[in-house]
């Protein structure tokens, strides 16, 4: 089977952008925070732990919600499984050649048309799905019947550009074509930007990194929160039955409330038992989107060769027996600790969760001196990696995904609140949904929506559109004229026909004519 490995240009930092980005260990002590706070918590809960509203889940979206909850004077309290913040965020220390932009060139000319039509046709195809409510566009129920694998199949003309296909949904959702409904994938990228936005570097969902990782949003949050932020405090009961809502925990805790956000990927709700029992169609979403699978992997080296050599960091990787997919540059932004952080993605990533770490790392490193042509890559200086399938309060990452036939009947009840019950998490973010933006927006709409139940606000308030960044601005793509018109390759061998056909027959009326079979009119 030919394959092939790429390797590109770019000078842009890296970014943990994703919900399920990790990078260097780190420990914050939060303790100060916590005896700050301690004095000024005291006379908004009582002995019973009670609260304006309880937070199920110490992720961003969570932390998000609790925290707009506290500046608008009300209490909340952040309920969290593990040891730590951050959810699905986490701090911890064949032929190759280089390309520029976000996508690789094609020489041959078909190849060239397969994958300029595949990225627009996904982005017209997007454009008709509305990000509030995907089912609810023209060909939703056609599309949700359909896989990703199925859509490329009928797209899709040449074997690379399947190929690069299947590499593009691994990368975006951690998972595989034939697992994902194209409505759902093609509403995934179109709430991101598009095809463009979604999976370029530079001015594009991978730009950035954090100066100390990203894990440093939930836990500046938690210290702002302070005593509020319960660790270790797994929810398995949610009673609406009395006048308060009543959590309680596997360490024997119980919490009353008067509403309660519940912010965890769907699918760990299942672990929870609801009295009354949830509604039929939220109880049967829960069962229906699983996580992606990925293990995150950093490979740390004495000096950043791939820079010297010309090489940005990122590579991307279509060889099938290459654990890696994609990598991005983790150099720290003044140059120091030199590292390259890699993705093992969905397929590959539950294949090689039987490996040991230290076959996985010398794997990995073999496939960047094979790409990069280094010997230096055989010899890194340190190497971790997160799986995040073992995380049993994650359950896999970046997102939970909708198999084919499930979001047009079960999506809309995806943020419907339940009694009291309310859904945060970046799974029901309608933009950047999967990524650490959509947390932060689904976890201030769930408070929002709090609030308006309790009559703080009025329900025009709970949407709010977040002001464009004068930092780091969305600038636009600028496409080419042949990147616009250029024909598929269905149209172009159609176009070949007709032509054909118009050639012969004015070839034949031209020798009818001058036999004197045709005359003027």
């Amino acid at each position: 089977m030919r394959s092939s490995v790429l390797v590109a240009f770019s000078t842009t930092e890296q970014g943990e952008r994703t919900a399920g980005s990790a990078g260097r260990e780190r420990e914050i002590d939060i303790d100060c925070g916590r005896k700050r706070e301690r004095a000024r918590n005291n006379n908004t809960m009582t002995a019973q732990n009670t609260y304006d509203v309880i937070v199920i889940g110490g992720g961003i979206s969570g932390l998000s919600a609790a925290k707009l909850l506290k500046e608008k004077g009300l209490s909340p309290v952040v309920l969290e499984a593990r040891d730590r913040v951050g959810g699905r965020t986490f701090t911890v220390q064949g032929k190759s050649y280089p390309f520029k932009g976000s996508f690789p060139p094609m020489w041959n000319p078909f190849a060239l048309m397969d994958y300029n039509n595949l990225w627009r046709k996904m982005d017209e195809m997007g454009s008709e799905i509305p990000r509030e409510a995907p089912w609810s566009a023209p060909h939703a129920e056609e599309w949700d019947k359909m896989t990703m694998k199925q859509l490329f199949d009928k797209i899709c003309w040449t074997s690379s550009a399947r190929r690069f296909a299947t590499l593009f949904v691994n990368v975006n959702v951690t998972s595989e074509p034939h697992e994902v409904s194209a409505l759902w994938f093609l509403w995934y990228i179109k709430q991101c930007g598009g095809t463009m936005r979604i999976f370029s570097t530079t001015n594009g969902g991978q730009e950035r990194k954090f100066l100390g990782g990203s894990s440093q949003i939930s836990e500046c949050m938690a210290k702002e929160l302070g005593e509020r932020v319960k660790m270790e405090s797994p929810v398995y009961k949610i009673d609406q039955t009395g006048d308060m809502v009543e959590v309680e925990t596997l360490n024997k805790e119980t919490y009353k409330a008067k509403y309660v956000i519940v912010a965890t990927p769907p699918g760990l709700n299942l672990k929870m038992h609801f009295k009354p029992e949830l509604p039929p169609l939220r109880n049967q979403l829960i069962h229906r989107v699983p996580m992606g699978s990925v293990i995150k992997c950093i490979v740390y080296y004495r000096e950043n060769f791939w820079r010297k050599k010309g090489y940005c960091g990122t590579m991307v990787i279509e060889e099938e027996e290459a654990p890696i997919g994609l990598t991005l540059d983790d150099t720290k932004p003044d140059g120091t600790v030199p590292a390259i952080m890699g993705f093992i993605l969905a397929r590959k990533c539950r294949k090689l969760c039987g490996l040991t770490k230290e076959e996985r790392k010398k794997r990995i490193c073999e496939i960047y001196s094979r790409v990069l042509g280094s010997e230096e890559a055989l010899h890194p200086v340190h190497y971790e990696e997160k799986n995040w399938c073992e995380e049993e309060y994650s359950g896999g990452c970046y997102t939970a995904y909708f198999p084919p036939g499930i979001l047009t009947q079960y999506g809309k009840v995806l943020r419907e609140p339940v009694g009291r019950l309310y859904f945060a998490g970046t799974e029901t973010a309608t933009e950047w949904s999967g990524y650490m933006e959509g947390a932060v927006q689904a976890g201030e709409r769930a408070a929002r929506e709090v609030m308006c139940a309790m009559g703080r606000i009025p329900q025009s308030q709970i949407w709010q559109t977040e002001p464009e960044s004068v930092e780091v601005p969305a600038l636009p793509f600028v496409t080419t004229f042949w990147e616009r018109n250029l024909p598929s390759v269905g149209g172009f061998i159609n176009f070949l026909g007709v032509a054909s056909v118009l050639s012969v027959a004015t070839a034949a009326g031209m020798l009818a004519y001058q036999k004197g079979l045709l005359t003027r009119s």
